[in-house]
């Protein structure tokens, strides 16, 4: 008897990985739906996973197996169903096909005993969740091609649990890529072949490929083909999926093991006028249903025009799931030599002493290039406001701080001399964003100013290294104007003058840090009163600026999860209650 815990089912690859995208098919499944008066949970994991084969000497290699639960409450603020749920996974259709192995971590949620394990765990997430992660390796003697099915049930006072089978086979193909040897250093309107190779691993062929490219928004793929999807344009939000321009090829044939195929057609990767920092992400998979509807996922495709694209053989030796989904996929980085002109945004606003104001101040992107730090996840650039004499801010954004007038830490929010509010980790070309302050006019001061500058993040480097004209990064705040303008060399946003005690609205998610995109965030700015001429502040505001967003630092780009790759399960788990 063996005693083992879950474990998150989204693997961490080099550099530190919360959610894989594009992962292989197999995907995810679900059982099918049941119909009852209590809340219906569904059970989930891959529809099929491969095991390598039984090894002639050594240990057999592991494979994992991700088993999910879904609930479906669309209630967005629920934080899930509360209550104790037993999940039990039957593992005697696999006898002879698969031994179940405890895997590397060991606790005390689930208990292995014979052909069941026995999780037990407290309450249902809203949405997809994790149930547990087990380990699995051909079992001795097995042929290649044997398989079997595990059963997974559920059981809860007040629930009802749909169960879940998934197969497992030893054997299968085993796709991987070819990392190919791009140049990384560009300038815009470079042209760069990608003469996409993969070898079939496996110990059996491939019936049909899917090729899954996805590319940030600095890059395109000039050439279209009949039998290939297109995602058209990418956005600037990597949670999302218009962060990514997406394209997905599909080739019939049988795609033999041993050996290697390349394309039979032109295929390239090119720098556009707005590229700067970009990925591309190349991914092959056994093409299918499955494999298709998850890369579909969060995208609208349409077909491509002209000849279709094709695979020829290079190589090949004398000698379905596949069996490491892991070395499906590789990706690049490149540097486009460009730059970006950041341009304040200030405004103007009148009241009466007592009175509260609300003053949209901001940014915009002039281009040409979009400014991404998916790797790192660090903010691009950061908004340095300092408050016009005769008032204080009564509301501030979420996403902004109050610190001192030297730019340093500050325990009171309100009333601060200065506030900073930091961007998310990408600014899109032709985009403003603002933040909404409300300030109480204290004191009359004729044509009281206040600088709006966008700058770098270390104050101590406050240049922005992109931005070849840092005349137009400051603007002015003026409250009590004599009507000559801003005066600033940026440009403006006028604020809304409001009457005493009254209050713009704070639309912007709390916890995050910046502002949010006009044309591409969606959202509105109610509860702020009269503003005009600025980008509305969406509902969502900027992403936390932790400096280490999980888009990975070398081998897959989680930037893909957002790209609409597949998101094999969520990390959330509820703590067991004692």
């Amino acid at each position: 008897m063996a005693r083992i815990s879950p474990r998150a089912a989204l693997r961490r690859t080099a550099g530190g990985l919360v959610a894989a995208g594009l992962l292989a098919a197999g995907s995810l499944a679900l059982g099918a739906p049941a119909h009852a008066a209590d809340p219906v949970f569904t059970l989930g994991g891959p529809a099929e996973t491969a095991l390598h084969p039984y090894p002639e000497s050594g240990t057999p290699e592991r494979s994992s197996l991700g088993l999910t639960v879904h609930n479906p409450d669309p209630d967005e603020e629920s934080t899930g169903w509360e209550g104790e749920v037993t999940y039990t996974l039957d593992f005697s259709g696999i006898a002879g096909v698969a031994e179940v192995l405890p895997p590397e971590d060991t606790g005390a949620d689930c208990e292995i005993s014979g052909s069941k394990a026995v999780c037990h765990d407290w309450g249902v997430y809203t949405g997809l969740s994790s149930i547990a992660d087990f380990d699995l390796a051909a079992a001795k003697g097995s042929e290649d091609g044997a398989s079997g099915t595990i059963e997974v049930t559920g059981s809860a006072e007040g629930a009802t649990f749909t169960p879940f089978t998934t197969k497992v086979t030893v054997g299968g193909p085993d796709l991987v890529m070819k990392q190919l040897p791009f140049e990384q250093e560009l300038k815009p309107g470079d042209t760069q072949p990608a003469p996409i190779t993969f070898t079939n691993k496996g110990t059996r062929a491939a019936d049909g490929v899917l090729l899954t490219l996805r590319y940030s928004r600095g890059l395109e793929i000039p050439e279209q083909y009949a039998n290939c999807e297109y995602d058209g344009e990418a956005g600037d939000d990597p949670f999302d999926s218009y962060a990514w321009a997406s394209t997905l090829c599909f080739v019939e044939g049988s795609y033999e093991p041993g050996a290697t195929y390349t394309l039979g057609v032109p295929l390239s990767v090119k720098a556009t006028e707005r590229a700067f920092y970009d990925t591309f992400i190349y991914r092959i998979g056994e093409d299918g249903g499955a494999e298709r509807s998850a890369q579909r996922a969060g995208a609208s495709f349409t077909r491509g025009t002209g000849p279709e694209l094709t695979l020829k053989k290079v190589t090949s030796a004398a000698r379905s799931a596949d069996l490491d989904p892991w070395d499906n996929q590789q990706e690049v980085d490149f540097r486009t030599e460009n730059t970006a002109d950041f341009v304040a945004v200030g405004g103007e606003a009148d009241g009466a002493v007592g009175d509260t104001v609300t003053a949209d101040i901001g940014f915009r992107n002039d281009g040409p290039a979009w400014i991404g730090y998916i790797r790192s996840g660090e903010p691009v650039a950061t908004l340095d406001f300092t408050v016009p004499e005769g008032a204080e801010v009564t509301r501030k954004p979420d996403a902004c701080r109050g610190v001192t007038a030297d730019g340093k830490y500050r325990e009171d929010q309100t009333a601060a001399p200065r506030y900073v509010c930091d961007t998310r980790m990408t600014v899109r070309d032709d985009s403003e964003r603002t933040w909404p302050f409300d300030l109480k006019i204290t004191k009359k001061v004729p044509n009281a100013s206040g600088d709006v500058r966008i700058r770098n993040t270390w104050l101590v480097d406050p240049e922005l290294p992109f931005d070849t004209k840092p005349a137009n990064n400051t603007a002015k705040l003026v409250l009590n104007g004599d009507g000559s303008g801003s005066g600033d060399a940026g440009g403006s946003s006028d604020g809304s003058t409001g009457t005493a005690g009254s209050t713009g609205g704070d639309t912007e998610g709390s916890g995050t840090t910046g502002g949010t995109d006009a044309g591409t965030a969606s959202g509105s700015s109610a509860g702020s009163t009269g503003t005009s001429g600025s980008a509305s502040s969406g509902a969502e505001g900027d992403l936390a600026s932790t400096g280490s967003v999980v888009l990975m630092s070398s081998a897959i780009a989680a930037a893909a999860l957002a790209a609409g790759g597949v998101l094999y399960v969520t990390a959330r788990r509820r703590a067991r209650r004692a």
